[in-house]
C-alpha cells in the first residue's frame, strides 16, 4: 500500500488562547503556527508527495498550502470533510479550563469510546469516519501511483490521534496516551498484513528516506537495518 504522512495543523489563534475551536470559522494560524507549518513543509520538501489532502477548516488549509508551496511539483490537493475536526457541539468555543470542570471531561480522559459531545458527535464516530477516509485515500493513491506512493493528510489533533490508535491496534479508550503536537508529522504505512507506524509526533529530522516510498514486507526480527536514504 501507499504511505500516509499525517500532519497536524500549526498552532492556531484558538490554541494560543486555550479555546476549543472545534469547527468554528475564523480560526487561523498565528505567527508561531505559520512558522511551525513552514518547518513541516521544509521537512517534506525532499519527498515528492502524490497528494496533500486537507480538512476543510482554514487552519488546516493554511498548513497544507505551506507544504504544497515547498513541493517541486503540483500534487493533487483536495479537501475532505471526513478529515475535519470533531463536532464538539456545545463544547465548541469554550475554554479548556472551563471544560475541565465538566463531568464529561473525566470520561473524555478515561473512556473516550463512551463520549458523545452534547449537541455534537461521538468520539467513536469521529474515529470511524477519519480512519475510513485515510484508508480510502490511501487505496486511491496506490491505485494511481503505485505502492511506493507517499501522500500527506493535514488534519487535527484528536483526528490524528484516533487514526494512529487504529493503526497501532489500540482501543479508542487508550488514544489519550498518544500526543500529537502542532505541525507534527506522523507516518503510517498500510501494508498487506497490518498497518505499521514509522513515526509519531515528530517535529524535526530528515524525511528524505521517504522519497522512494517504504519497502513493505514482513516485520524484521530484531528490528532490521531500517530504510535506505536516497
Amino acid at each position: 500500500m501507499a504511505t500516509v504522512i499525517l500532519v497536524r495543523h500549526g498552532r492556531s489563534t484558538a490554541n494560543a488562547t486555550g479555546l476549543l475551536a472545534g469547527r468554528a470559522g475564523g480560526v487561523v494560524l498565528d505567527q508561531i503556527g505559520r512558522d511551525q507549518a513552514a518547518i513541516a513543509g521544509d521537512r517534506l520538501a525532499p519527498v515528492p508527495l502524490a497528494g496533500v489532502v486537507s480538512s476543510p477548516l482554514e487552519r488546516c488549509r493554511q498548513t497544507a498550502r505551506l507544504i504544497l508551496d515547498r513541493q517541486a511539483g503540483a500534487p493533487y490537493a483536495p479537501v475532505d470533510p471526513d478529515l475535519t475536526e470533531c463536532d464538539y457541539g456545545q463544547w465548541q468555543g469554550r475554554t479548556l479550563i472551563d471544560l475541565a470542570t465538566e463531568d464529561l471531561w473525566r470520561v473524555v480522559q478515561s473512556q473516550p469510546s463512551a463520549v458523545v459531545f452534547p449537541g455534537g458527535e461521538s468520539m467513536a464516530a469521529m474515529q470511524a469516519r477519519s480512519v475510513a477516509a485515510i484508508r480510502r485515500h490511501d487505496a486511491a493513491f496506490e491505485a494511481e501511483f503505485g505502492p511506493g506512493a507517499v501522500w500527506a493528510a493535514v488534519s487535527h489533533g484528536d483526528i490524528i490521534k484516533s487514526i494512529l490508535a487504529d493503526a497501532l491496534g489500540m482501543h479508542l479508550d487508550l488514544f489519550q496516551r498518544i500526543n500529537v503536537g502542532p505541525a507534527s508529522i506522523s507516518i503510517v504505512h498500510y501494508g498487506a498484513s497490518r498497518p505499521t507506524v514509522y513515526a509519531s509526533n515528530t517535529d524535526g529530522g530528515d524525511l528524505s528516506w521517504l522519497a522512494n516510498g517504504i519497502n513493505s514486507g514482513d516485520a524484521s526480527v530484531g528490528g532490521g537495518a531500517g530504510q535506505k536514504v536516497p
